[in-house]
């Protein structure tokens, strides 16, 4: 059995790639990566790494050629962009004769009206179109996608937030989601499985309480409206493409588009979910270091 990560060479991927590598033999992974230079160190460690451009659909069937079990991890970019993209992959693993194919989307995809899931509702459409065998892993929320907001706190700002209506999320550490993906690759019995993968709900002022209970401080929140967060993120640096999609994921916690609660993290872990507090003292201690 042959099993092949993409974007093995981003964040969530590495942290997949070297979980697998406690567990499999590196003979028996592939990855697919649009520069294979940045790769190299895989390769030095026996992983067979192989070029695929989801931009290319002629790279991704070589690449995905002798493929047993495929993780897809969902790209980068516009919706339009990654339904294209996503589209492109899931072919051509139906072309190469991939047998199970795992994707990373988002909570409750087929229904949400986050900002998000477009891409991925079409993209669970089109693997489950195909008739390969699947499971779909969606991902709640990085803990390390808030990185920005700890280290403004670090730095003596309040936590700010256009969350109003006290819409919650259920955080989790990016090296679970990586687990639990590694487990899902690894395991039986997850053909045509769903699994809502999400940390304990919690509100952005709890979180916050958490972080001011690591730091040993109190952590002010402010509540501030769309147009107030779009003008501080533009004052701290932010990119103006990347303002709207922040806006808009503050909308979709808002709207509670990431409130759904489940224990199918846990039993993909086998364990509990590392607690809030443990896990924002891990971050932070990245930060610092």
């Amino acid at each position: 059995m042959k099993i092949l990560v993409t974007g093995a060479t981003g964040k969530l991927g590495s942290k997949i790639v070297e979980t697998l590598l406690k567990s499999v033999p590196a003979s028996r992974l592939a990855v697919s990566v649009r520069n294979p230079e940045k790769a190299e160190h895989l390769r030095e460690r026996g992983v067979d790494v192989r070029q695929g451009d989801f931009d290319r659909p002629d790279t991704l069937e070589a690449a995905f050629s002798g493929i047993d079990r495929l993780l897809i991890i969902s790209a980068d970019g516009d919706n339009e962009t990654r339904i294209r993209q996503h589209g492109n992959a899931v072919e051509a693993a139906k072309n190469a004769g991939v047998k199970f194919i795992a994707y990373t989307s988002i909570t409750n995809a087929k229904e949400s009206h986050n900002l998000m899931a477009p891409t991925h509702r079409a993209t669970e459409e089109a693997i489950a179109n195909t008739g390969i065998p699947y499971a779909f892993l969606r991902n709640n929320w990085y803990l390390e996608n808030e990185i920005f907001g700890i280290q403004g706190v670090l730095a003596g700002a309040p936590w700010v937030t256009s969350v109003a209506n006290n819409g919650k999320v259920g955080w989790a550490l990016q090296q679970e989601y990586a687990e639990a993906a590694a487990n899902v690759l690894i395991g039986t019995g997850h053909e045509h499985t769903i699994y809502e993968l999400s940390g304990k709900l919690l509100t952005q002022e709890e979180l916050a309480s958490a972080l001011g209970t690591v730091l040993g401080k109190e952590v002010p929140v402010h509540q501030v409206s769309d147009e107030t967060y779009a003008d501080i993120m533009k004052n701290a640096g932010v990119p103006d493409f990347v303002i709207p999609i922040l806006v808009g994921i503050q909308q979709g916690i808002r709207e509670g588009t990431l409130e759904v609660e489940s224990s199918d993290f846990e039993k993909l872990l086998g364990r509990p979910l590392t607690p809030i507090q443990e896990a924002l003292s891990q971050v932070v201690h990245k930060i610092n270091n």
